[in-house]
């Protein structure tokens, strides 16, 4: 059996003790800091070069144990999801952020464009980086950009803002998602022609949008019996989800198939039942307010992604734009989950 090993980089301490200087002036050639005489420079970079040394900036910052100060944007309201996921940004800036990055969870207005774009600028100001749930908005990535050229990261998460210049997005293929709820609700439907409603949080969430446009690209391709006919917009809100839906159930035919694309499915729920309407039902994320309904049978199955992973993940991005560190696009691709009362977890 054979074995293979990882081969040994040269440190910096290596780099000093092959020009035969201290690692103090190693660390300061190495990191162009002044005080060091011409010719020891000169040995410092021939070591480095006849070692293959590469000078590490995420190490750097660890060796001076530099800290950080971050903000992240989460929506008003009282989604569940974005509770949790608030919980677990919490503690991925402890855990992740090695105790370095001091992240203070705010709050913004979602569906207002001014309202987050100003938040943006604001959080901006006051932290080395920003963290946030996007509105697909020119205001929005007009305060992105802004940021990003002033030379700070910029993380979406859950919801992007395509074309801005944040860092990177972290969160679920959206439109893959889109495509799974047209396959479970083209095998949960009854057979034969039918209406769908969709209910979204907002058009001008791209998440949501991408959703819209997977569920009805997979209709057409696979079950073109089904067709959208009715598409609500709740602001992922309960309250406002039941008023929307029951406006349409009142004024139409009853729907075949319901795919809850954003929060607020104890609503569609309830004006569901309100009107006698029995339609099969997908519905994303599993919360407090999903889990009874999974389990009642009120929603079929539901589509769901890991806020614990994409805090995570949303920190060690953030933490690699600010130390120079790299990031692994494997660990950090967010999954997509299928949840029926049979696969449940406790």
């Amino acid at each position: 059996m054979s074995e293979t090993f990882s081969p040994v980089l040269p440190t910096l301490r290596d780099v000093a003790r092959h020009a035969e200087v201290s690692l103090a002036t190693a660390d300061r050639v190495v990191n162009r800091r002044p005080g060091v005489r011409p010719a020891t420079i000169k040995r410092v970079e021939a070591a480095v070069r006849a070692l293959g040394f590469e000078r590490h900036a995420g190490a750097a910052a660890l060796a001076r144990r530099e800290s950080f100060r971050a903000v992240a944007l989460l929506p008003l309201g009282t989604n569940p999801f974005i509770e949790r996921l608030a919980d677990e940004l919490v503690a991925a800036a402890r855990l992740e952020g090695l105790r370095r990055l001091d992240l203070a969870v705010r709050r913004a207005e979602r569906f207002d464009p001014e309202s987050l774009a100003s938040a943006i600028r604001a959080a901006a100001a006051e932290g080395r980086g920003v963290i946030a749930v996007g509105l697909d908005d020119p205001a929005v990535l007009a305060a992105i950009d802004a940021a990003a050229e002033a030379g700070l990261p910029v993380v979406t998460l859950v919801s992007d803002v395509p074309g801005s210049g944040r860092r990177h997005y972290v969160g679920i293929d959206n439109r893959a998602a889109g495509r799974v709820a047209a396959s479970l609700l083209g095998r949960f439907a009854k057979a034969g022609p039918g209406e769908v409603l969709v209910l979204l949080g907002s058009l001008s969430l791209s998440d949501h949008r991408d959703r819209l446009d997977g569920f009805r690209e997979a209709l057409g391709e696979r079950f073109p019996d089904l067709a959208v006919r009715w598409i609500v917009e709740g602001h992922d809100d309960a309250e406002r989800a039941e008023a929307a839906v029951a406006a349409v159930l009142r004024t139409g035919p009853a729907p075949a198939a319901v795919y809850s694309a954003g929060a607020g499915a104890s609503g569609l729920v309830a004006a569901l039942a309100a009107t006698g309407v029995e339609a099969a039902v997908v519905a994303h994320e599993l919360t407090c307010e999903t889990r009874p309904l999974l389990l009642s049978g009120a929603l079929d199955a539901l589509i769901v992604q890991d806020p614990g992973h994409e805090a995570r993940s949303a920190v060690r991005v953030l933490m690699a734009a600010l130390t120079g560190g790299a990031v692994s696009e494997d660990q950090e691709r967010i999954r997509i989950e299928i949840l029926l009362p049979d696969n449940l977890p406790k």
